[in-house]
């Protein structure tokens, strides 16, 4: 089996970037490893395009991971499509300025980055009204999503290849034909030439991996992680040992999947990347317990049920009215036998 296709996600302001990339040690591992960049857009500024011009000089493929500023809510969703397209004109801009190489262009498809630090700030009650409003707002995901794609389409009309990094709960609600998930969490499903599924497994505790081994055979790019950085939303956010790290990437593998790590900063913070490059890939890795993968497949099957009684209300009402028919009938035929 070939070794997989690495690509490592930064999401790191400008000073801290330039200071990951002073180090010679990082651009040569990364060629060595032949991996890729992922780099957040968190500013359009010279020392951030000086960075992308170092990783172009090294031949290292460089994808803009687009990211918005946080008043506008950071990661794409359904409520900001018009501020992403007009960020992209400006990245366009900043691009052709400096004279960048991109191999591909990154979409994050997540919450409004507001809403998930009014929860961990313990305000979640007041986006109680506005969620509940959204949950029943069909047209906002069905106008967010033609602007997204309309943005997709231009974004390939310059050249770029476009990939998005998703939530993975999003192809249980593609196979349910639902759009509960989007309408409830903001969310937007739209077409890209490659998805990368977020399946850290560090944040999804003992079931982790299993998670991976679930939704993995479904995607283009798996992604692993968290080795640590990205955005600060509280302390304590749990990171991935190396032996957890290392076992995820062998899973990856096995399902014959590009791998996609977040993130880079977390890498060289806990002396990983070295490491990777020196890591044995034949080395054996155990698939998830059954238990877990029972646990998940069932989880699943719950969700997708969800969302397909919610995109099918007057199937589900038909079919409980023609269940508590047969019921009233059978419980007739009975009466009659008694008698």
């Amino acid at each position: 089996m070939s070794l997989p296709k690495l690509s490592f996600a930064v999401e790191l302001a400008a000073a801290p970037l330039a200071e990951l990339f002073a180090d010679p040690a990082v651009i040569e591992t990364l060629v060595k490893l032949d991996a890729g960049v992922a780099l957040g857009t968190l500013d359009l500024g010279p020392e951030r395009a000086e960075v992308v011009r170092r990783l172009n000089e090294a031949g290292i493929p460089v994808v803009a991971w687009l990211l918005l500023p946080e008043d506008q809510g950071y990661w794409f969703n359904s409520g900001n499509a018009r501020e992403a397209t007009e960020f992209y004109r400006q990245f366009k801009r900043w691009t052709a300025d400096n004279g960048l190489t991109w191999a591909g262009v990154g979409v994050d498809i997540e919450f409004d980055q507001r809403e998930i630090k009014a929860i961990t700030s313990g305000q979640g009650r007041s986006l109680l009204p506005k969620v509940l409003l959204r949950a029943f707002d069909a047209e906002r995901v069905r106008r967010s999503e033609q602007a997204y794609a309309a943005l997709v389409t231009q974004i390939r009309s310059d050249g770029y290849p476009v990939e998005s990094y998703e939530i993975p709960f999003m192809a249980d609600e593609r196979k349910a034909g639902s759009t509960l998930l989007r309408r409830v969490l903001g969310l937007v499903d739209i077409p890209v030439d490659r998805d990368v599924f977020m399946l850290y497994s560090s944040f999804l505790g003992k079931t982790g991996d299993a998670l991976l081994w679930s939704y993995g055979p479904e995607a283009a790019v798996i992604g692993v992680g968290s080795t640590g950085g990205g955005v600060e939303m509280g302390a304590g956010m749990p990171v991935l040992t190396w032996d957890a790290l290392a076992r995820d990437l062998r899973l990856a593998r096995q399902l014959g999947k590009d791998i996609f790590v977040f993130s880079l900063e977390g890498c060289v913070r806990q002396g990983f990347l070295p490491r990777l490059a020196e890591l044995d890939w034949n080395a054996p890795a155990s698939p998830p317990p059954d238990e877990d993968i029972a646990q998940v497949s069932a989880i699943r099957r719950a969700l997708q049920t969800v969302l397909w009684a919610a995109a099918h209300p007057l199937a589900v009402l038909l079919a409980l009215a023609a269940l508590a028919g047969l019921f009233r009938g059978l419980v007739g035929c009975g009466d009659q036998k008694r008698r």
